[in-house]
């Protein structure tokens, strides 16, 4: 069964409240926080105030930086955000790639293998507290799932070796010099590589554009031109959805049937086109 996730960020307060008790109601599994500090809301406040107004939704940061997160504030607000949900928090971490957030905290960003390092350790550690160190609070839940979300290969293996219970694919690649840009993975064969990669993991897409429209070829062919990438790629790519809804629903199925990914998190443009799938 293909499940979806909301990535969402709050406006005001009624808009926030409004938006998590709608995705509860149309049936998404989660709503995802972005975890940028400085740049949006701080995702385990947000999230505690859509506790609130739900009942069964999962909440969970996507994804937390593990360079200028420590792991005893992460577990912290993990476990607190698990305690006024009831057992509904999952924890959302990656290697982190923005040098603005280094800086923000008086650090240098690291080169690769220094954050995949440190993304490994902030996350082991952040583990440990969850499951049996953290005194207070103690999490609802007697395990915490974790979400990796990123493209690193070694990070890949690490994640699917048992360390997380879910692995966010992006088709994002390398680091750009920028800090902020990055390749993409989006080809076929990529796509296919980091599958395997992640095994017996549950994998989920981020979906970065979602259309309903009577002309998938010519939104298609305008991402493709936007993105600099192969139109085919994009057709048959986890990553972007266009057409009429029988189309994505067709294209949903060609997923999970090559690569067996059922877990989708879409942004808030795409929750009109994402209900009417839910109620088929």
């Amino acid at each position: 069964m293909v499940t979806f996730s909301l990535q969402a960020q709050p406006t005001t307060a009624a808009e926030w409240l409004d938006l998590a008790r709608r995705a509860e109601a149309i049936g998404f599994e989660a709503i995802q926080a972005a975890d940028h500090p400085g740049a949006c809301a701080s995702p385990f406040v947000a999230l505690a105030a859509a506790a609130a107004v739900t009942t069964k939704i999962k909440l969970g940061s996507y994804v937390s930086n593990a360079g200028v997160r420590e792991p005893i504030l992460l577990a912290s607000d993990v476990a607190t955000l698990d305690v006024v949900s009831g057992g509904r928090a999952f924890l959302g971490i990656g290697a982190g790639h923005t040098p603005a957030e280094w800086a923000a905290v008086g650090r240098e960003r690291p080169d690769v293998r220094g954050r995949v390092e440190h993304c490994i350790e902030v996350t082991e550690r952040t583990r440990a507290l969850l499951d049996r160190e953290l005194e207070k609070p103690r999490p609802v839940q007697e395990h915490v799932p974790i979400l990796f979300g990123g493209g690193n290969t070694r990070l890949l293996r690490w994640a699917a070796a048992g360390n997380v219970d879910r692995i966010g694919l992006s088709g994002l690649g390398r680091t750009l010099e920028d800090g902020h840009m990055h390749e993409t993975r989006w080809r076929q064969d990529q796509i296919d590589a980091q599958v395997e990669i992640c095994g017996d993991t549950p994998a989920e897409a981020l979906v970065q554009r979602f259309e309903v429209t009577d002309d998938a070829g010519a939104a298609y062919a305008k991402w493709a031109e936007e993105m600099k990438e192969d139109e085919s790629d994009l057709i048959a790519a986890p990553y972007v959805f266009a057409g009429t809804l029988d189309e994505i629903v067709a294209k949903l199925g060609e997923i999970e049937r090559r690569w067996g990914i059922t877990h989708f998190a879409v942004r808030t443009p795409a929750i009109e086109g994402v209900e009417q799938i839910i109620k088929r």
